[in-house]
């Protein structure tokens, strides 16, 4: 076989085989390049929104009480791979209405076409890959489960919409520690929750690179109440490899 055909072919395989590598272990320390995005202590590295925010660190974790807005950090990462642990603390206000999904991405709809929906407790945040939307992976508590790409799923592209969406629901309770861990290289996106592959696909909107970004999302009303999808949420071990 030609050498440049060999390595063409190559690449591609090494990073399928790296992924799942990746994807099974829980020590990172073993593999080189790793380094920490958070240091446990405050919030160095990263740039809080302008204003009032309750951004903070609470016993060795990010917390945030959906105040203010989102917290990305200073640098920009385009290839990478991932590991971010997040939970949810505890669902406010009144129940949400969420879609249901079918397998394509497309939504269940009821018997007069219109989408059906369920009502739910539910918490809302998520991680900007590569700082916009086009790059978000949800976290929440809906019935298809958290890594679904909600900017991608709007895709004409049926492939694209399909791949939007979690494989599996792999969520952890509320209130109970959830793993990332995200192989991102050029717009293809490997998303692992607590071991199980949720997300694979290839995304051509996504910028080349960005921040990354934790999601703010909700808040309360002049009342008082929450809005019943609010980021009351919690951040640890984040490391990053750059590819």
């Amino acid at each position: 076989m030609d050498c440049m055909k060999f390595l063409t072919l190559l690449s591609p395989l090494a990073f399928y085989f790296a992924s799942l590598a990746f994807a099974g272990s829980d020590d990172l320390s073993a593999e080189g390049g790793w380094r920490s995005l958070f240091n446990g202590e405050d919030l160095s590295g990263w740039i809080t929104p302008k204003g009032e925010h309750n951004w903070q660190v609470i016993d060795g974790v990010i917390d945030y009480e959906a105040q203010g807005g989102n917290l990305r950090t200073e640098e920009s990462f385009g290839d990478y791979q991932l590991q971010i642990d997040w939970r949810i603390k505890r669902t406010e206000g009144t129940l949400f209405s969420a879609f249901q999904y079918n397998e394509d991405g497309t939504y269940k709809t009821e018997a007069n076409g219109k989408p059906e929906k369920v009502k739910i407790a539910n918490a809302d945040s998520g991680i900007y890959l590569r700082g916009v939307p086009e790059s978000q992976i949800n976290i929440w508590c809906w019935p298809c489960g958290s890594g679904q790409m909600w900017k991608q799923n709007k895709s004409n592209d049926p492939r694209v919409k399909k791949a939007a969406i979690p494989i599996v629901n792999a969520d952890n309770p509320v209130g109970e520690w959830n793993r990332f861990r995200i192989t991102l290289r050029g717009d293809h996106l490997r998303v692992w929750l607590n071991g199980t592959l949720v997300i694979d696909g290839s995304f051509p909107s996504m910028p080349k690179e960005g921040p990354i970004a934790l999601q703010h999302h909700g808040g309360k009303k002049k009342s008082g109440q929450w809005t019943g999808a609010d980021s009351l949420v919690q951040f640890r071990n984040i490391m990053i490899r750059e590819l």
